[in-house]
């Protein structure tokens, strides 16, 4: 038995697959990304216990006794701190305890060599060559980096608004958007909302949509900063592309996450990327838990095909 499992910020997804590259059972669990202080191991190890637990019993496994022969876990916030408390949880021969990026990559590329661009609350690139070798590009956080992630698309917005307010920059309806979104009484109010733990970070990201919605409705300031955040994250792909690839070599470039549901941001980063390199835009082949099982068949030597993915997970 192999398993992989995608631990993030939302929900964790494990899958249990044979050497075969048959899904045998999948399980989700609640979020896992943190696991500083005892509230945050309970959580962690609750969702690692329910996500296994309830992809063992999909497979007809006994939980207490099955034993995987390579186990490959992913996500987000590091990986370090993990290890010890999967050590103790899990029996396997051998436990790969890793990144969210490198899951992403190897499910949405099935396993070849290739490019992904996350944008989510974040934002990062990451990418493997045919020789193995990795490199990475961006994913510094909130304060310093994650350009063209959903927070960042935010921060320009309010920023906008903030200038228009204040009468030193362009109109813009993302003000008012804004605002009727929050109830806040002005962009200074928001702002001031926005620095308060009734907004985290996700939270905050989620607003991304109004950017998108006022772009496409033809407001010039958000069709900027859209346009500006594809450049961004056309960048972070072509960083990554100089490291591990030649300039004649077709790469494939994959892209997942929230912020790539707005049209006029996709479609401006795939230009920008066939502009760079003549490399290929494309979704995902398998969301980030099969690419976990993927790296648990890597491991072991083996390259099956993936089959029996749950309708729920395609």
């Amino acid at each position: 038995m192999f398993l992989g499992v995608d631990g993030g910020q939302t929900a964790t997804v494990a899958l249990i697959g044979d050497e075969s590259g048959r899904v045998l059972g999948a399980g989700r669990g609640g979020p896992c990304n943190h696991v500083g202080g005892p509230e945050g191991r309970e959580k962690f190890t609750r969702a690692i216990r329910d996500s296994v637990g309830e992809a063992c019993r999909n497979a007809g496994l006994d939980p207490e006794t099955t034993r995987f022969r390579v186990a490959c876990l992913g996500f987000s916030g590091g990986p370090e701190d993990k290890r010890a408390l999967l050590g103790q949880m899990l029996a396997a021969d051998r436990l790969i305890v890793t990144t969210d990026a490198l899951i992403a990559l190897s499910g949405a590329t099935a396993g070849e060599p290739g490019i992904i661009a996350i944008a989510g609350t974040g934002s990062i690139a990451f990418g493997r060559n045919a020789q193995g070798r990795t490199a990475r590009a961006g994913g510094w956080g909130y304060l310093f980096g994650d350009e063209g992630g959903g927070f960042d698309l935010v921060r320009r917005a309010l920023r906008a608004a903030l200038r228009y307010e204040e009468g030193w920059g362009p109109p813009t309806t993302l003000r008012e958007r804004l605002l009727e979104a929050t109830g806040a009484a002005s962009a200074n109010d928001l702002l001031h909302r926005f620095y308060t733990s009734e907004y985290p970070r996700p939270r905050i990201a989620s607003f991304a949509v109004l950017v998108d919605r006022a772009a496409t409705e033809g407001d010039p300031v958000a069709r900027a900063i859209l346009q500006d955040a594809a450049g961004e994250l056309a960048s972070l792909v072509e960083a990554v592309r100089r490291q591990l690839f030649s300039r004649e070599e077709s790469v494939r470039v994959a892209y997942v996450g929230g912020v790539f549901r707005s049209r006029l941001l996709l479609e401006r980063f795939a230009e920008l990327v066939r502009r760079a390199s003549g490399s290929v835009c494309q979704p995902p082949a398998f969301p980030p838990a099969a690419g976990a099982l993927l790296e648990a068949w890597r491991a072991a030597g083996l390259h099956p095909r993936l089959s029996g993915l749950p309708d729920s997970l395609k």
